[in-house]
């Protein structure tokens, strides 16, 4: 019987073994990986599936990797909003708004509108922020993967030559 694998490795490493063995090579995966990490901590809820989607189509990259990546830092995004939108707020030299759940329902409903004007300001500063920080993370996180992905399809390369000789 043949061990049992973890759920990252079906979920995570299977799924990319399985693009580096269709040809795919580790460098676009790695960037792939990289993009998907970096989309999916957009600090707008609701944005990151189709903003990896349209990426992915215009690069030409895995879109199931690069969903998968995706989902897997959703809980990274959770915790990025905060800092985005506090360190938004700091680059633009703005005053911390409050951001608990009883005082954005009363804020909603005592004005919308201005509510909207708030939190939208808000959410723009924290995507400004995102943008200046996006392309350091993504390079230092391709940067990072490329070579062990370099060494799997290696690795796969010479499973492949032995099983086929």
């Amino acid at each position: 019987m043949p061990p049992t694998r973890s759920i990252w490795h079906r979920r995570v490493v299977a799924p990319i073994v399985r693009q580096l063995r269709q040809g795919i090579t580790p460098d676009q995966i790695a960037l792939t990986i990289a993009l998907g990490l970096i989309i999916g901590i957009f600090p707008i809820l609701g944005a990151t599936t189709a903003l990896c989607a349209l990426v992915a189509l215009r690069l030409r990259l895995n879109q199931p990797i690069i969903q998968l990546v995706n989902y897997v830092v959703y809980p990274l995004q959770l915790i990025a909003l905060l800092p985005f939108y506090r360190g938004g707020e700091s680059l633009f030299g703005q005053p911390h708004i409050a951001l608990s759940i009883p005082m954005l329902v009363a804020r909603f409903r005592a004005d919308a509108w201005v509510f909207l004007l708030d939190f939208g300001r808000i959410a723009v500063q924290g995507v400004v922020l995102w943008c200046l920080l996006a392309p350091l993370v993504a390079t230092a996180v391709y940067f990072t993967v490329r070579p062990a992905l370099r060494v799997l399809a290696r690795r796969e390369t010479a499973r492949a030559q032995d099983s086929a000789a």
